[in-house]
Formats: C-alpha cells, structure tokens, sequence
C-alpha cells in the first residue's frame, strides 16, 4: 500500500522505522511543526521528522490538519492508507475521508481502556497489572473507533512510564505494520469496542508531578513512577523546587511530610508508611543520588516537604 505516516515523538520512531522495512510504501510524513526544545532553546525537528529526513521521505508538518493547502496536498499524494502514531493533533473528517482504507491508529492501552493522550501514564498511576496496545479506525470520536488488534504487555513494579512506553513502542510496531498487511489483504476486520470498560487518561501536566505526601505511599510510588521521565515528579523543600525520581517503600512510620537523613538513605513521611528517595535533581544541576544532595542540602532538624 501506499502510505503517508503520521507522528511525532520517540516513541512513534520504531512503528516509522518498522514500515519503511516493510513491504509499504512510506510516500511522506507528516509530524508536528518543528518547536523550540531544550536548555539551549533550538527550533527542533521532531524525532518522527528527524527519521524522515535521513530516510529522503517528505515531511509535511501542517499547523493544523484542516489547512486547506494540507489537504490538498494529501490528496495529491492519494495513500491507500494512513498509520497514526502519538501524531498529536485532531484530525477533521475531510482528512479522515482521504485514504480508502482510513487511518490506522496504534495507541497504547487496550481499548477502551484509558482513551486519550496519556494511556500509559495512567496504566501504571492505577496500579494496572496488564496493559497493551490496540490497532484501530479512527474516526469522529476519541479513541473510539473500532480495533483490529492488541498485544498485551505486563507492568513490572518497577516500571516508569518511559520503560514502559518505550516496550510497548517496540511491540506496538509490529502490531501495526501486521494489521496494515491484513488490511491490505482483506483478511483483517475490526471489531466496536465494547461500552464497558471505557476510562480516559487526560494529558499529564507539570502540576500532576507534584508529590502529594498525605496520600499513602503506594499511590505516591506509583504516581511518581507514571510522571518519570516527563513532565517529573517534584517536591518543594523550603521554597525551592526538588525534581524526585522513583522511590522504595519501607516498612517504618514517620510523621507525615517530614524528611529524615540517615547513613541509610533520605526518608520521607507520608500517610502510611515511609518512602526512601533514590534520586533527586535539584534546580539548575543534574539527577544525584539523594543522599548525596541532602549531605550537601545541610538540611535541618525538623525540616518537612511540601
């Protein structure tokens, strides 16, 4: 099939890459428009357009998907198929009515659990055992349409969304590279979703980060674990943001919000049990190891985290 690719972060790089070895034809690309990034504030290109770059695909990067020059040139280019993959933006029905065979989408949860932009952020903040990823015909709704297929992947206790997401990256790739050849074949149809089940992950802000210690510390863990590696998990210790990567859980109780230093590790209170920090960035430096920063912090007696 002749296809035009839709996408824009790291994680859509593998299904990209995936089909360009495939037996489709990657026609073009669309992504994103290139955005500042980084410490040093460049205009970057996204990594999906980076890969159609060094590839020679064409890249269009639309500012919305209604533009009408966008359109035009879509249909000029006449795919029999469009796979979707973290593109970022709605698209209108008359993009959607382009290709016969319609827009693919890999999205990672299985359907119609955790509908929307943050499905593995969500997945491991509730604590899910099982996740996955679904193939499915995008249509008018949210993450509503019909799916043509799944892969499942366990969530380790140890998971972050990045580990995670970058697992299901990998499987999610050829999950959808096996449906466009099914489609194409005619010996893959897809299946409504069922209407129980239905949840939704809203995007994860900066603000989901912040640590709310009078909850228990499994939710904390895992609240911390689903912000890892972005927006991050943050506290504040005197007025002054500190970034937290995951932490252990120990049996020991200390007063709620209160940090303790110790040979052993830097302890913090929460509504049940205490938490060890692992890693910490404070601002304007780099991830260290906590004890090494609460060494240097001098913290005092009686300090607490907000």
């Amino acid at each position: 099939m002749r296809i035009v690719f839709a996408g824009t972060p790291e994680p859509a790089v593998p299904s990209l890459r995936r089909l360009l070895e495939s037996r489709h034809e990657v026609v073009a690309v669309v992504t994103r428009p290139d955005a500042v990034a980084g410490r040093g504030r460049k205009v970057t290109r996204s990594p999906v357009g980076r890969l159609a770059d060094e590839s020679g695909i064409p890249v269009l990067t639309p500012r919305r998907p209604s533009d009408p020059e966008f359109i035009a040139q879509l249909t000029e280019l006449a795919p029999d198929c469009c796979p979707v993959v973290a593109y970022g933006a709605l698209l209108p029905q008359p993009v959607l009515d382009i290709p016969r065979f319609g827009w693919i989408n890999l999205h990672f949860s299985l359907l119609p659990a955790w509908r929307g932009a943050a499905p593995v952020q969500a997945a491991i903040d509730a604590g899910d055992e099982i996740t996955g990823a679904s193939t499915f015909q995008i249509e008018a709704g949210l993450d509503t349409g019909p799916v043509f297929g799944v892969v499942t992947e366990k969530v380790a206790v140890t998971d972050t969304a990045g580990t995670l997401l970058d697992r299901l990256a990998g499987t999610g790739a050829h999950l959808l590279e096996t449906t466009l050849d099914g489609v194409e074949n005619g010996t893959l149809q897809a299946i409504p979703q069922s209407t129980e089940g239905v949840s939704y992950a809203p995007k994860v802000v900066a603000e989901d980060g912040h640590i709310r210690w009078d909850q228990p510390a499994l939710a904390i863990s895992r609240r911390i674990r689903a912000v890892t590696p972005a927006p991050g998990a943050w506290t504040e210790i005197g007025g002054i943001r500190l970034k937290v990567g995951p932490v252990a859980m120990v049996e020991e109780v200390l007063p709620e919000r209160a940090i303790e230093v110790r040979k052993s590790g830097v302890f913090v209170g929460t509504a049940t049990t205490a938490v060890r920090l692992d890693q910490v960035q404070p601002q304007g430096k780099r991830m260290m190891a906590a004890l090494d920063w609460a060494r240097g912090a001098r913290l005092q007696p009686g300090t607490v985290v907000e």
